[in-house]
């Protein structure tokens, strides 16, 4: 059989429709061809050739895709919409080339010395302040708005540190630092490593680690995404039982790393790859202190839908006394963020935020905070609530876990 290299995951597909109300871009623009089913009649013409790879409507289309998967949990025929988005992108960057912003982006995080020092920059820039003093609606206030949204909520205090000294009874675990985590949220990997630890399990750091490569895979530049895919399967081969995320990006990527690479070390870290309130679910978790907050539970797409993982976030944050925790009406759809889609896209990218912003503001009773998974998730809803003048923080589940140890005493 011929290998169709993703296409064949669309095969499914009958044309009902159920997938309309839950994609975004569609709810958007109402345009049929910004659907998946419309999205799906111009792939398939892509791979038999009856529309050539330059067409300015299918680029225009399929560009327009934020790749979140809110289509497939809805489709009864299980369509693999994803695989097959991402077969025709990497179809697109080979005949076309990829866009000049997306090419240099896309170079900086295939770089560990570029991306390090970039977002060094950044985080150097948030220490000042400025991006939270000019945080605003226009282009460059809201990029401002993201970068200060990844920096740490006032609601939750700062943190003081400290090791848990529960015996590791559970199993090892490698810590996935990624770029964007590693550099801008690493406090959400301290968080990572105290909370799994006080749960019983050991955490081991894993050095020549990479990007995930799902920035790539995204916009469809294949080739860099299996490199990346390969450089860390093999950093983590053989090194723990799991490999633990607390990205739903870089975790939906590394648990499909064997479709971009077919070696062994690459199955194994699909295999091994788990969200950390994955594994904090499994361990119970342990309750901790009470925290009196009201928080709403946004989901990541990547994590809902392309890992299939729904109610392990709500599990660990339902353990923590006295927290008010709901999921967030429309929690199941995207914010806008996918990936580098914000900076490519964003008019589009901001009109599927606004329903997003919308829902946070008529929230009853108005949560203190917005908790999601993913670091574009939480700077992009950050930043729509600063240009929104909604006065709420956002947050990692991990990150409220964490505050609910500190109090109770369980870090040395």
């Amino acid at each position: 059989m011929t290998d169709r290299a993703g296409f064949e995951a669309l095969d499914p597909c009958v044309h009902c429709g159920f997938c309309l109300p839950a994609c975004p871009t569609y709810l958007a623009t109402g345009d049929e061809s910004d659907s998946p089913r419309g999205r799906i009649l111009l792939m398939r013409a892509l791979e038999r050739g009856e529309l050539p790879a330059d067409d300015p409507a299918l680029r225009e289309h399929l560009d327009a895709c934020l790749g979140c998967r809110g289509c497939e949990p809805v489709c009864p025929a299980g369509v693999g919409y994803g695989r097959g988005l991402a077969a025709a992108r990497d179809l697109l960057v080979r005949t076309n080339g990829l866009p000049g912003a997306a090419r240099f982006l896309l170079g900086v995080f295939r770089r560990r010395a570029a991306w390090r020092g970039g977002l060094a920059a950044a985080r150097w820039l948030r220490t000042l302040g400025i991006p939270r003093a000019l945080a605003g609606s226009g282009t460059v206030g809201f990029g401002l708005g993201m970068l200060a949204a990844s920096g740490a909520s006032s609601a939750l205090g700062t943190r003081t540190g400290g090791r848990s000294k529960a015996p590791p009874a559970r199993g090892r675990v490698a810590l996935f630092r990624g770029c964007v985590m590693d550099a801008l949220f690493r406090r959400v990997h301290d968080a990572t490593r105290r909370t799994l630890e006080a749960n019983g399990y050991e955490v081991v750091e894993v050095p020549g680690q990479h990007c995930c490569g799902a920035l790539h895979e995204h916009a469809g530049d294949r080739p860099a995404a299996a490199e990346l895919v390969r450089a860390n399967a093999a950093a983590f081969h053989g090194r723990a039982d799991f490999v633990v995320v607390n990205s739903a990006g870089c975790g939906a990527l590394l648990k499909d790393a064997h479709h971009l690479d077919g070696s062994p070390e690459a199955a194994a870290l699909a295999r091994q790859t788990r969200d950390v309130t994955e594994l904090l679910a499994a361990a119970g978790p342990r309750p901790g202190a009470p925290v009196p907050l009201n928080v709403a539970y946004d989901a990541p797409c990547h994590l809902e839908h392309a890992q299939g993982v729904r109610d392990a976030p709500m599990a660990v944050l339902a353990a923590i006394p006295k927290l008010g925790v709901r999921r967030l009406p429309g929690s199941d759809r995207c914010c806008g963020s996918a990936g580098i889609f914000s900076l490519l896209q964003p008019d589009m990218s901001r009109a599927v935020l606004d329903g997003k912003i919308v829902a946070i503001r008529d929230a009853d009773p108005r949560p203190a905070l917005v908790v999601t998974g993913n670091p574009g998730c939480l700077m992009q809803i950050g930043a729509g609530l600063a240009a929104a003048g909604l006065p709420i923080g956002v947050a990692h589940p991990v990150e409220i876990l964490d505050l609910a140890y500190e109090r109770a005493g369980f870090y040395a």
